[in-house]
């Protein structure tokens, strides 16, 4: 295939991309076959047994429910994406499947139920359902992982042009580490002419921008659309406020709508609902493993098994967090925040292992049961941190909007070393496009971190003392939210 070039010329496009979406079709629709017939196949014989009106075995309803799971799976796989085989990063992908089927299979159940009314048999298949779950999960997430090992395989990284403006960092290092997808095979300078420019991205299958002002993105943004070139940006916070605008279409000038009120009433209250349930549940089945925490760190060294600290939470109200103390006793007794290193001789060796699989946070399921906090949410920062942020990046007291959480969506996608400004746009993304869906899906996806070494591994020597001592790089950010 051809395409006509800005100067007139043909030049052969390759067809890879099409051949991308074309296997991502494809793995959708052998995970939408797999889960369909698995689910049937286990409906179909439990309610021939149980069914003593034939009801629900008619092919009219068993034909309306084989449709109606198919159509979410599809629009409960695309909204939590499940398909995005060789996009998002495997662990992710793993997640939401698990998730889709989890919703999938529950709605399934009841709609069957509904179209005939037979609501008796529901917790007579409850049993089954979540053994049903269980092996869909297993085999179709092996399946997802099989398409991105195919997909890797099949399809090169993207040659990425990189057009960098005022101030050099490491983004293009970031985009390298992960090299099966990307590769920034170049860095050109917002500087060079408009000639040079068009030369270049003509080349690359990719351009990404990187700490342009507004007025050379706009103009590196209409160059690619013109050369239908895909481009990969760092949103500053603006871009991440507008992202979850409505689109009105009430005349014949574009409108958006951007509500500006976070999570509402009802949304409060099923989030706190779910809160009180999950936490108490969490800590009744726990609870032995929490006691023998507890006395591992009471035996080390024969001091406190908690370390209480002051964060800040919704609506910049201060709590004490609860956590397993990890570190020695008195390890801040000047009174000031010293955040660990990555070699800190502070931390215990009980200290080291509840650390590394976060075991250490769980106390804080009590701060959830209590009301300071809930199980999804912006991680709460301390005091002198939230002031200190917002000092440099004033627009850092939005994430107060909700409650802290145990996790959230910094915590998934993010590090424990991410930077302020990084963390408040992650932060920004969870509030302006919260749903309940949105809470279960980071929690599936909160498992991943346990095996995931970057999310846990502590600030370096120098990371440490920016947290502590004001540093160069406060101007850039401030000019970065600008």
């Amino acid at each position: 295939m051809e395409e006509l070039n800005s100067r007139g010329e043909y030049r052969e496009v390759s067809g890879g991309q099409q051949g991308k979406y074309a296997f991502r079709s494809l793995c959708a629709l052998v995970m939408t076959i797999l889960a369909t017939g698995s689910f049937f196949r286990v409906w179909y014989r439990f309610v021939v047994v149980h069914n003593q009106t034939g009801h629900l075995t008619g092919y009219g309803n068993m034909i309306m429910a084989a449709g109606i799971y198919i159509v979410l799976f599809i629009v409960m796989g695309r909204y939590l994406h499940a398909f995005k085989v060789g996009v998002e990063r495997m662990a992710n992908v793993i997640a939401s499947v698990v998730l889709t089927l989890l919703v999938v299979d529950f709605l399934e159940v009841f709609i069957s139920l509904a179209i005939t009314g037979q609501y008796k048999f529901f917790w007579a298949f409850f049993g089954r359902y979540v053994l049903l779950w269980l092996v869909q999960s297993v085999v179709i997430a092996l399946v997802s992982v099989l398409g991105v090992l195919l997909y890797r395989k099949k399809f090169p990284p993207l040659q990425v042009l990189e057009i960098y403006g005022k101030y050099r960092n490491n983004l293009y290092q970031k985009i390298n580490s992960v090299p099966y997808k990307y590769h920034v095979a170049k860095l050109l300078s917002i500087k060079a002419t408009e000639e040079e420019l068009q030369k270049e991205i003509e080349v690359f299958d990719a351009v990404l921008i990187n700490d342009l002002s507004a007025k050379e993105e706009n103009r590196i943004l209409k160059i690619c659309f013109n050369l239908n070139k895909r481009v990969y940006l760092v949103p500053k916070i603006p871009d991440v406020l507008v992202n979850s605008a409505e689109q009105l279409n009430l005349f014949d000038t574009p409108l958006f709508l951007m509500r500006n009120s976070g999570i509402n009433g009802w949304q409060r209250f099923m989030k706190r609902f779910f809160d009180i349930l999950f936490s108490g549940i969490a800590l009744v089945i726990l609870s032995p493993f929490l006691l023998l925490t507890a006395l591992a760190i009471k035996i080390e060294d024969h001091g406190p098994v908690f370390y209480r600290q002051e964060r800040v939470t919704f609506g910049g109200k201060h709590f004490m967090i609860l956590k397993f103390r990890s570190m020695i006793v008195d390890a801040e007794k000047d009174g000031k925040p010293h955040p660990a290193g990555e070699k800190d001789d502070r931390i215990t060796r009980v200290g080291r292992v509840i650390r590394a699989c976060r075991v250490d946070e769980l106390p804080q399921l009590i701060n959830i049961l209590r009301g300071d906090m809930s199980i999804v949410g912006p991680r709460p920062e301390r005091y002198e941190h939230v002031e200190k942020y917002t000092k440099e990046i004033p627009e850092f007291s939005f994430r107060e909007k909700v409650k802290g959480g145990l996790t959230g969506y910094a915590q998934v996608y993010g590090k424990y070393n991410t930077t302020a400004l990084d963390k408040l746009k992650l932060d920004l993304i969870y509030i302006t496009n919260y749903s309940l869906l949105l809470d279960l899906q980071i929690i599936f996806e909160t498992v991943k971190i346990l095996f995931q070494k970057e999310s846990t591994e502590g600030f370096t020597e120098e990371r440490a003392a920016e947290m502590h001592d004001s540093s160069d790089e406060d101007e850039k950010d401030r000019e970065e939210v600008r």
